[in-house]
């Protein structure tokens, strides 16, 4: 007696072409841990720069005077360029697909400019002297016995977490998630609408006399 042929195991459908494969709950878990690194990373790095920006960065002397220059008297590249980071940051939710690599991008640049802004600071003596002009009301006056705090470093650590920030959103940006869709809705119901009402030539005509454009 021939014993009956065993049977093989069918493979399984393949995936349509074009179709993107269903994001698994250990990726959407990665996406998610990265977009928080992206949100304390640029939080923290914003904040320290602000918060070094408002200390003083050189101090000195002139005619017994104490005069002392802030971060923001240095430069106020660094403040304004955390205050667009921080802005950047919340776009993210906004956008998708390539957008999320140009907003990336433009927190890393301005991550990096603060860095450049604030290594270039550190030993930035012009501010100081321009603080003690105006107390004597004199012009040409130089500080002496001059120091620098630590300030300007902390600054520029800001801004290296700030690029960070940018070019993790570059890397890891597009498997984010964003806005649900129900913000769209109403727009496409809009359109849905519009589209079903100026179905025919009548009425195209009542939609001209009401003031719409049939064709938006």
């Amino acid at each position: 007696m021939t014993a009956a042929p065993a049977s093989t195991p069918e493979p399984a459908p393949a995936a349509a072409p074009g179709t993107a494969a269903a994001p698994t709950p250990a990726r959407s878990a990665a996406a998610r841990r990265s977009l928080g690194v992206m949100l304390l990373l640029t939080v923290v790095g914003a904040t320290l720069v602000l918060w070094a920006a408002g200390r003083g960065w050189a101090s000195g002397t002139v005619a017994g005077l104490d005069v002392t220059a802030s971060g923001g008297d240095v430069s106020g590249l660094p403040s304004a360029l955390a205050l667009v980071s921080l802005a950047s940051g919340v776009a993210v939710f906004a956008v998708r697909g390539p957008a999320r690599a140009v907003v990336g991008g433009l927190v890393t640049l301005a991550g990096l400019g603060i860095a450049v802004a604030a290594g270039l600071g550190a030993g930035d003596t012009a501010a100081l002297d321009s603080g003690a002009a105006r107390k004597l009301g004199l012009t040409g006056v130089t500080a002496e016995h001059v120091s620098h705090t630590a300030w300007p470093w902390v600054a520029l650590l800001g801004g290296l977490l700030l690029a960070l920030a940018g070019m993790l959103t570059i890397s890891q940006g597009k498997a984010w998630p964003s806005m649900g869709a129900r913000y769209d809705a109403p727009t496409a119901r809009r359109t849905a609408g519009a589209a079903q009402a100026a179905g025919t030539p009548a009425d195209l005509w009542k939609a001209l006399d009401r003031g719409e454009d049939p064709t938006a």
